[in-house]
């Protein structure tokens, strides 16, 4: 079998984005796999659907789907279709990744002006904003590490302990211990 029609391929497309619309409506796998069925008698709007499931067989008049077969179709659509979705935004991230640097530019450049001709305080303050926005948006910005040290800088030695002693500890580093209820 040669490859789909445009019109098959759009028609796949199209059940491929209704799948992931009823899913993200919170609508079950068999409810999905029913309303995208290509067989009206499964079908839950009784309508033969566009390349639905099973669409094979009911073209050739052979049972239709199991509940089972239809909950598979419907899984694999929709993971399909955020498959394809991936691939499409990953192709264009670099594209607004670009477009987002160009609209913190002109916001930059108005504010850098102000802060340095007039002193304002508030522009400086914006201008930083954004160049930290930037350093964020190209990945600029190191990690932080955090290391968390005992009394007057010593390893913090763990051991299993009780509630209590965890509580107490928490009280330690300036915690209030929590009420349990106990008395």
């Amino acid at each position: 079998m040669g490859r789909p029609s445009r019109a098959v391929r759009a028609a796949i497309t199209q059940r491929r984005a209704d799948a992931v619309d009823l899913r993200i409506a919170g609508v079950d796998w068999l409810t999905i796999g029913r309303k995208l069925a290509a067989d009206p008698s499964i079908n839950s709007d009784k309508i033969a659907y566009p390349q639905g499931y099973g669409v094979e067989k009911y073209e050739r008049g052979l049972e239709p789907p199991t509940d089972k077969q239809l909950i598979a179709m419907a899984s694999r659509d929709l993971r399909e279709a955020l498959e394809e979705r991936a691939a499409a935004l990953g192709d264009s991230t670099d594209h607004l990744r670009q477009l987002m640097m160009e609209r913190l530019e002109r916001l930059f450049f108005p504010m850098y002006r102000q802060a340095i001709r007039d002193g304002d305080y508030q522009a400086v303050d914006r201008a930083v904003r954004i160049i930290e926005r930037e350093c964020r948006l190209l990945g600029l910005d190191q990690p932080t590490r955090t290391e968390v040290s005992g009394p007057d800088g010593a390893p913090v030695q763990v051991e299993a302990g009780t509630l209590e002693e965890l509580e107490r500890l928490i009280g330690l580093a300036g915690g209030q211990p929590a009420d349990r209820g106990e008395g």
